[in-house]
């Protein structure tokens, strides 16, 4: 067997999380689910709670739900911890249902942003909430770490509030708000919590409770790496950078030339000298820079006890140079081996405060990793959401805990630096992997324990399919290294490419006993598996459902470049490797691209060339996705400032504008062009090609993108998602394909299609969508799942 091994690369000098003497409460053993009443509370024999953790999902107990997560950890060393899921949040009265917990609350709005989860690209709306039992949408507030925050200080108001999770970390600075078209205050002081963690935060909240328990004062602690925290000036001890305003180059004066005389120097100047004599000039000095004595590593502040001062809440609110200014340096301090403090003033005069940023937790171990994922789960929805029947796959289903009911997470992080995704602001570039152990152990789990199981693992991935054990090769340069992805414009040399250890997972995987298949779900990264052909054989012929999904998202070298992702010959090398496994195994199958829609730096040429490249591979696509600004990403900044923090901000012409895509109808627009196909949006498209000098592209041969005819429609456009979709308990909708109906030959697979369900495993009635893990996989890569943040 494979003893566990630390195989990340990341230098460790942090705590490990199994070295901390157990709380007094250890005694009470291990509750087979966290307590979500006073009941409950009662039969494990407490009488109060330790840590009280507030979530905006419902309780599932699994590793793939922050919450769960953050609650086992904390209750394996030693911490009474009970659970409040979806409150009422109109009053306190829900938040006491426990009592008052001895140390601390933790906060978060859910394993998803409450604002992403409730609205879609379009502000509208969304009727449905995968993670609340049956699908209910409407069952956690806007802006729901602010809201339960306020409501537990309501509560108990001398109880130290940490808020965690999503939510939290993409707004712990200053930050465009997509909803409210405005930029918004740190969260640190929107919701008045004490403290608050951002990204993976085990190591900090395990440390966090031990101090609380040992009476240490919350607002004392301020050393802990993966927090943030109001402050009223800086510290002594500390240097401060000052990174309030863009460099601009100032007035250049002419260098004098050392061979004139005086008199010929002033008359150059237009000047008259009045000496009478003629000396030559004295000649140019050299300037000498002296270091600092008092300051070690050869004149340069130490990092660990240097601060970068961002401009202020008000500065980028005001000025969007300043606001794209603050995102590039934030950007640049997030590796934990080289990153800083930063701190952000918000108000003015006495008002004002910091918000300070300590630089980002250090990794968890390979050790750490498996201890983190062996706690004991009971990897169900607490029985409170049961049916009548005792199940949790009727009415109450809960649609995120279908989705990874038989999934394994097998690492954390994302090197990738995709300017739209938030998974490396949150997990951060460094891979966190599990053993094959451990890995190996937990599939046997499934099998031997979650009721349901057929025999189909329906995942072994995380944020991406095929980062696992995958790092720099020098732990030096890793520890040194500033550059926002390990991947783009093309796969540094220091980065280890090698599937092995991946390859070895998946043979092992399915060849225990009673597994009849392992799928993978989760999202691949297909310019690095090229680099390994004998991956990409043994995923092609014997993990593929007959579906695969990647995820191109243009085809266009403009806007790729600012969603830092790579050509589409990428795509092509790839696809040629999988057409080729794939005849080899005799199987028919399919790569389902994903596309956005409306990202900055697209323009109406480059969607219409993306259109011509669907409708010339035989794509139709049945629903797309339009660019969503999350808060603190990349290309959100772009979307606000028109800017490219990429390449460095400035304040004239060397600044690198966007073009972004604003307004329903230009957004509409581009959506269109994915959708090429729907004689609704084909109005849309001739009216656009004749403005763009394209009308040669309307006609009714095949090289034309759309006809000159114009069927009787209704001049709208129905997602899939709801007409295919299965009521709750229910039978599919009649327009629903069968289960036994075939894809359509080179059509573009979503997991919208309405094209049959794939088995995943699990009982009648509880298969997936078409891409079904696959689903979960895209929705991890855009927003990211909480495995084992503070939620």
């Amino acid at each position: 067997m494979n003893a566990p091994v630390d195989v990340s690369f990341f230098p460790r000098h942090a705590k490990p999380l199994t070295s901390y003497k157990p709380y007094w409460a250890k005694r009470f053993g291990v509750a087979p689910f966290l307590p979500m009443s006073r009941a409950e509370m009662e039969a494990l024999g407490w009488d109060s709670c330790d840590v009280i953790l507030v979530t905006g999902d419902a309780y599932v107990d699994h590793p793939s739900f922050g919450m769960a997560v953050i609650g086992r950890v904390l209750e394996a060393q030693g911490f009474r911890v009970g659970i409040i899921a979806q409150p009422d949040w109109h009053s306190a009265e829900a938040f006491k249902a426990l009592g008052r917990p001895n140390l601390f609350w933790g906060v978060t709005a859910g394993n998803m942003d409450s604002m992403i989860n409730r609205y879609t690209a379009d502000r509208k709306i969304r009727s449905d909430d995968a993670y609340t039992p049956g699908g209910q949408g409407g069952r956690r507030p806007d802006r729901a770490a602010i809201v339960y925050s306020q409501r537990c200080r309501e509560a108990y108001k001398d109880v130290p509030i940490i808020l965690g999770g999503i939510e939290g970390s993409l707004r712990r600075i200053a930050h465009y708000d997509y909803w409210s078209e405005t930029v918004r205050r740190s969260i640190v002081l929107d919701s008045k919590c004490d403290l608050l963690l951002y990204g993976n935060a085990e190591r900090a909240l395990v440390e966090v409770a031990h101090r609380l328990a040992r009476r240490e004062p919350i607002e004392s602690i301020t050393d802990v790496r993966g927090t943030a925290f109001v402050r009223r000036s800086t510290p002594e001890g500390w240097f401060e950078i000052d990174s309030t305003e863009v460099d601009q180059p100032g007035r250049v004066d002419a260098h004098v030339n050392p061979y004139l005389m005086v008199s010929e120097q002033a008359k150059a100047q237009g000047q008259i000298c009045a000496r009478e004599d003629e000396v030559p000039a004295a000649p140019v000095q050299p300037l000498r820079f002296m270091a600092n004595p008092s300051l070690p590593h050869r004149g340069r502040p130490p990092r660990e006890r240097t601060v970068i001062r961002l401009p202020s809440y008000e500065q980028v609110k005001a000025d969007p140079v300043l606001y794209a200014h603050a995102n590039r340096v934030l950007h640049l301090e997030t590796n934990p081996g080289n990153a800083r403090a930063l701190v952000q003033a918000h108000g003015s005069g006495p008002a004002a405060r910091d918000v300070w940023i300590n630089p980002p937790p250090v990794p968890l171990t390979t050790a750490e990793m498996d201890w983190v994922f062996g706690l004991p789960y009971a990897r169900s929805p607490h029985p409170a959401y049961a049916d009548e029947r005792g199940r949790h796959d009727g009415p109450t289903k809960i649609p995120a805990w279908e989705m990874i009911r038989f999934s394994v997470n097998i690492m954390r992080g994302c090197f990738g630096g995709c300017t739209f995704c938030s998974i490396t602001e949150h997990e951060g570039r460094i891979i966190q992997s599990r053993s094959e152990d451990s890995i190996i152990k937990e599939v046997e789990e499934i099998r031997d324990k979650v009721a349901g199981f057929t025999g189909v693992i329906s995942d072994l991935g995380g944020p991406t399919a095929n980062m696992y054990r995958l790092g720099c090769k020098s732990p030096e340069i890793e520890a040194a290294c500033r550059k926002p992805s390990c991947v783009y414009p093309g796969i540094c040399a220091n980065l280890t490419t090698d599937h092995g250890p991946l390859i070895r997972i998946y043979r092992r995987a399915r060849s225990l006993p009673g597994i009849k298949k392992i799928l993978i779900g989760s999202g691949l990264r297909y310019d690095l598996a090229v680099k390994s052909p004998e991956y990409v054989r043994e995923l092609v012929q014997h993990h593929v459902g007959g579906y695969l999904k990647i995820a191109p998202e243009h085809t266009e070298p403009g806007p790729l470049s600012k969603m830092m992702k790579p050509g589409i010959g990428s795509y092509d090398r790839f696809k040629q490797l999988f057409d080729q496994f794939s005849a080899e195994a005799g199987k028919e199958q399919y790569l389902i691209p994903y596309f956005i829609a409306a990202h900055p730096g697209t323009s109406d040429e480059d969607m219409m060339h993306l259109a011509l490249w669907l409708k010339k591979n035989g794509f139709r696509a049945d629903q797309v996705q339009t660019f969503y600004p999350s808060p603190m990403a990349t290309a959100t900044a772009m979307y606000h400032t028109g800017l490219n923090p990429l390449k460095g901000i400035h304040r004239d012409e060397r600044a690198e504008a966007v073009d972004v895509v604003k307004g329903e109808k230009r957004r509409r627009l581009h959506k269109a062009f994915l959708r090429y196909h729907d004689p609704n949006n084909w109005p849309l498209l001739r009216e656009a090609l004749k403005r763009m000098g394209r009308a040669d592209l309307i006609g009714n041969g095949k090289h034309h993108l759309v006809p000159t005819y114009q069927p009787l429609t209704d001049g709208g456009y129905q997602s899939p998602r709801r007409a295919n979709s299965t009521p709750p308990g229910g039978r599919p909708r009649a327009a629903a394909p069968s289960r036994t109906s075939q894809p359509v030959k080179g059509r573009l697979l979503t997991q919208h299609t309405g094209l049959p369900p794939r088995i995943t495993g699990g009982e009648s009635g509880g298969a997936s969508a078409p891409g079904g893990a696959a689903a979960v996989g895209r929705q991890a890569r855009r927003k990211p799942k909480s495995n084992g943040r503070p939620t």
